[in-house]
């Protein structure tokens, strides 16, 4: 079961946080034991990470996307994800939007590949898996977000210390109001490492009736960042109604949503991560945006993604 990321480990002081700093010695060394375990290598194809050492909402899924469509122009690629039985909704968008790899680890899913002779895989988390190694390791974060309070779970939303990032090889971040601070962070911890900046803008926005009320609703890592874009689009959002990342919806769920937006006479919005667990008799009452990822400098990562990802490497 997925909760709500709690409020307090975006908070630089609370109690809470000091009270459960004592239990992070677990991830301490758990993260420690990984990083000294030997893991398989594949030397038969190249591997790329997408991941994040903050909790959940850092764009993950919609890098990995955009990172497939680069790539498939130079070479054999593949997206893959281990199966998770409560993440479907990744795991769909990525099946529908790029060619697709699961399994019930990550070590399986790079045998498979090796077998279908894929030249590029890309694994849509995983930084912290403990059984195999990759190529080149990426590394997304949230503008706005940051780092949160900067500790380890559970007193914060950090999976490893930020120190790590002297072992990641890029970072994308998506704009936000603490960017410039975050990424003075980074150079300060990792001096060469690369960084790119990431946006979103919504496909066809003229669909939306800008004249219209909205609810909106999702079950995503980051629900602020949705509120955002639209807001950013001068669309009138009336209610905002979060639920955990990955929810599982209900009947009940979509009753309490579609009851809530009829009294206040508004039409409904959701992500198109969420809109995949609407039943089809539903689907014509709501409404959800695509968003297309924007990074900038597209030309100098394509040149750094060639560079690395040449055989000879």
């Amino acid at each position: 079961m997925y909760l709500k990321k709690p409020s307090f480990w975006d908070k630089q002081k609370s109690i809470l946080s000091y009270l459960l700093l004592p239990f992070t010695i677990l991830i301490r060394i758990n993260n420690f034991l990984i990083f000294k375990k030997k893991k398989y290598f594949s030397k038969k194809l190249k591997t790329i990470c997408v991941g994040n050492i903050y909790v959940g909402g850092t764009g993950k899924t919609p890098t990995t996307i955009k990172l497939y469509d680069l790539i498939k122009k130079i070479k054999n690629v593949s997206t893959a994800k281990k199966y998770y039985s409560n993440q479907h909704d990744e795991q769909i968008l990525l099946k529908r939007k790029t060619k697709f790899l699961t399994g019930t680890s990550r070590k399986n899913i790079l045998e498979l590949a090796e077998k279908k002779k894929i030249e590029v895989l890309i694994f849509d988390d995983g930084l912290q898996d403990n059984q195999i190694d990759y190529n080149l390791k990426f590394v997304c974060f949230d503008g706005d977000q940051r780092i949160g309070n900067g500790l380890l779970l559970p007193a914060g939303p950090l999976r490893e210390k930020i120190e790590s990032l002297k072992k990641y090889d890029l970072v994308f971040i998506k704009k936000g109001n603490n960017l410039n601070s975050l990424i003075e962070l980074i150079k300060k911890h990792n001096k060469r490492i690369k960084i790119f900046i990431t946006d979103y803008e919504i496909s066809k926005i003229s669909k939306l009736n800008r004249s219209k009320k909205y609810l909106i609703y999702s079950g995503i890592g980051n629900p602020y960042s949705f509120n955002k874009i639209l807001k950013q689009n001068k669309i009138k959002i009336i209610d905002n109604i979060i639920f955990p990342d990955h929810h599982s919806y209900s009947n009940n769920d979509f009753k309490y949503i579609l009851d809530k937006a009829k009294q206040k006479n508004a039409e409904i919005i959701t992500t198109e991560k969420d809109y995949v667990k609407v039943p089809k008799k539903l689907q014509k009452k709501i409404k959800f945006i695509k968003v297309n990822l924007i990074i900038n400098n597209e030309k100098k990562l394509i040149k750094f993604l060639k560079l690395n990802l040449n055989d000879k490497n």
